[in-house]
């Protein structure tokens, strides 16, 4: 969603900077390190879905200063590696977008909790909400977890970066309502129909690639 320079007030920046910390933090010490150093494939799938974000990232329509357009893509990639390896690879893909001008280094806290970080955990709970449900068919993970976790991720992410844009003065709220909030629900669309046909597809044909799905519990 493209946070820029002067968008957020020190105060604002500082919140979402130790917000970040502490997400961050938490995902370092939940990933198993030693499991993770041991295993190449899960290696490149981390740092393969880093490049591929970097690369989907550069491609976004600007509507407004912090109102940027793009497919997330974060769905898709917590589903396979996990909310914290997930946070991780986003992260690195978000270096990426930095390193290419994409990005200011400054709005980086900013941008990996809004980008990343709100998405990632929007989608870990609705996996664990599958869960708890315990759905018998394969077609509730694809559903809940892939195309309605999609687009629920990306509407959340984009109200709290309203909120943010709002509270600081950036924008007033009908203006967010006219220029944003109104078209979020045909956000929600593509991105739930992108994430949602990439988990059908690994669950069709590379169904261990997919590290949140407990294949024993679906008939």
């Amino acid at each position: 969603m493209g946070m820029t320079e002067n968008l957020l007030s020190t105060s604002q920046w500082l919140l979402t900077a130790v917000v970040f910390g502490l997400v961050l933090l938490a995902a370092v010490r939940t990933v198993d390190w030693r499991a993770f150093r041991k295993d190449q494939s899960l290696q490149h799938s981390v740092f393969g879905a880093a490049v591929v974000l970097g690369f989907v990232w550069q491609l976004r329509a600007g509507i407004s200063p912090g109102l940027a357009i793009h497919i997330f893509g974060i769905t898709v990639i917590t589903l396979m590696l996990g909310w914290a390896l997930a946070v991780l690879s986003g992260l690195l893909a978000l270096v990426i977008t930095v390193i290419t001008g994409r990005e200011p280094l400054i709005m980086f806290a900013a941008n990996g909790l809004v980008t990343v970080m709100v998405p990632a955990l929007v989608t870990h709970a609705i996996m664990l909400w599958e869960r708890r449900r315990d759905f018998r068919s394969f077609f509730a993970y694809i559903f809940f977890c892939g195309f309605f976790g999609a687009g629920l991720s990306v509407a959340i992410a984009g109200l709290v970066m309203c909120l943010l844009l709002w509270t600081n003065g950036i924008y007033s709220f009908d203006e967010l309502v006219y220029d944003y909030l109104s078209y979020l629900p045909l956000f929600m669309i593509p991105e739930g129909f992108v994430n949602g046909a990439l988990v059908t597809g690994l669950m069709v044909f590379h169904p261990d690639r997919l590290s949140t799905l407990d294949q024993r519990r679906y008939r």
